[in-house]
């Protein structure tokens, strides 16, 4: 005889408690407690089996992961070379923002036999869509189902080598009393889904919606369960896209895909600095291009700023693409260290592109960005900046400083500024761009703007 029985699950961290709470113990989170039924069964209890053996570790030997391409070099870099057998791959993303085409295109570009599980569209619609990509794979099989049950007689059936599940908040199975999306659901269908990885070796992508919050919707749980947990983002008013890796156990989770969206669906963006660059023959004051590096590739970006003259009382610090209590850090700096007054100046700052950059290299630019628009004099579009600020004004060395010196070499610019410690790892750097070093942000005020 079933027995059902009320509990209730934690929608951030998946925990279960047999009452209602207002806070969750584990997570600390508020409100975030759902009932739901769990139904189970009386039967007889099951013996215990002859466990796994242990084994010493020296006796042990390691299997070489094996990776195949996935037919996009964006990808394969974001994964750390490709594809793994048996790999389970969490992919996250606002609505409308290319999860489904990421995935799609990828699947009719590969060269291997993909099943493509869809629950949100039709057959038909996916036909469509593949068509407006303009790719034809003949080994791309389409699939229109949320009971997961019917899902695993399927793929037992076609036997693909690749998997891609859209989306996991609308799959179920019939073993869970609760509706698609709920805690229960997305952690049984996830679990099964991780089986059919591990045991038939087969590499499967699950697309999955994120909250307001900008997590992935369902329990904590499932971004421990997963190998990899990708992170598809970008602003819907540009057309760029980025995929970063957020989890990754078979990679670095430091490498960065750019890709832009068009009508034909997602180009990879081989050349991402040049993009995100205007080189344009005028020049504006509050410009600056800062020399950066997103896991191994290395960018130029614009950074822009404007400072004006607060109309209210207290002066506005926006920002876009940059940590703002950053950019309070480096106005305090400019203020107490310089003598450039900014208490009472509104300051706006954006990077071109619609990118977010994390690396405390751009604080050079950032703040030659800003004294450029408080003085109202523009600076060459040719010279290019790296290096951290620190809070008594002094420039910190940076990373990686050779791979942004050549960047900006091959791009054509004519100068770039480094920080003074730096100097020493460039000595032999054979290159035709003007390096310039700087111990404090007074020697780079004086060198722009005297």
């Amino acid at each position: 005889m079933a027995k059902i029985k009320s509990v209730f699950f934690c929608k951030n961290c998946g925990v279960e408690s047999a009452k209602w709470q207002g806070q969750c113990p584990s997570c600390q989170e508020w409100n975030t407690y759902k009932e739901e039924k769990i139904i189970k069964n009386k039967g007889p209890k099951i013996s215990r089996k002859r466990a796994n053996p242990a084994y010493n570790i020296n006796e042990i030997v390691p299997e070489q992961s094996i990776k195949f391409s996935s037919g996009d070099n964006e990808l394969n870099r974001v994964l750390g070379g490709g594809i793994v057998k048996g790999s389970l791959i969490l992919l996250g993303g606002e609505p409308g923002i290319g999860k489904s085409t990421l995935l799609l295109q990828s699947a009719i570009q590969i060269d291997a036999k993909v099943l493509y599980v869809s629950g949100e569209e039709s057959i038909q619609q996916i036909k469509l869509r593949s068509e407006r990509i303009g790719i034809q794979n003949n080994a791309c099989f389409l699939l229109s189902e949320t009971n997961v049950l019917n899902i695993e007689s399927q793929i037992d059936e076609t036997e693909p080598e690749i998997i891609i599940v859209d989306s996991i908040q609308t799959m179920y199975s019939p073993n869970v009393e609760s509706t698609s999306g709920s805690v229960s659901q997305i952690r049984e269908c996830t679990g099964m889904f991780l089986r059919i990885a591990k045991e038939k070796g087969i590499p499967i992508f699950i697309i999955g919606h994120i909250t307001k919050e900008g997590n992935i919707a369902g329990p904590k749980l499932l971004e421990h369960i997963v190998d990899v947990v990708l992170q598809f983002e970008g602003d819907q008013h540009y057309t760029y896209r980025i995929l970063r890796s957020i989890k990754n156990r078979f990679g670095s989770t430091d490498e960065l895909g750019i890709y832009e969206m068009n009508a034909k669906g997602l180009r990879e963006v081989e050349n991402p600095s040049e993009l995100l660059l205007s080189l344009g023959a005028e020049e504006l004051s509050g410009s600056a291009v800062a020399a950066t590096v997103e896991g191994a590739r290395p960018l130029l970006i614009e950074t822009q700023a404007l400072v004006s003259t607060a109309v209210y009382g207290t002066p506005q610090r926006s920002t876009t693409g940059f940590d703002g209590r950053r950019l309070s850090m480096l106005l305090a700096v400019l203020e107490k260290r310089c003598g450039i007054a900014l208490a009472n100046q509104d300051v706006f700052l954006n990077l071109a592109g619609g990118i977010k950059i994390v690396d405390p290299a751009i604080d050079l630019a950032i703040t030659a960005s800003i004294l450029s628009s408080y003085n109202n004099i523009p600076i060459s579009k040719r010279i290019a900046f790296a290096g951290e600020v620190g809070l008594s004004s002094e420039i910190r060395s940076v990373n990686r400083i050779e791979a942004r010196i050549l960047e900006a070499d091959r791009l054509g610019f004519e100068k770039i500024f480094i920080p003074h410690n730096n100097l020493k790892g460039v000595a032999n750097l054979n290159v035709g761009i003007e390096v310039v070093p700087m111990k404090k942000v007074t020697d780079l005020m004086q060198a722009l703007f005297t």
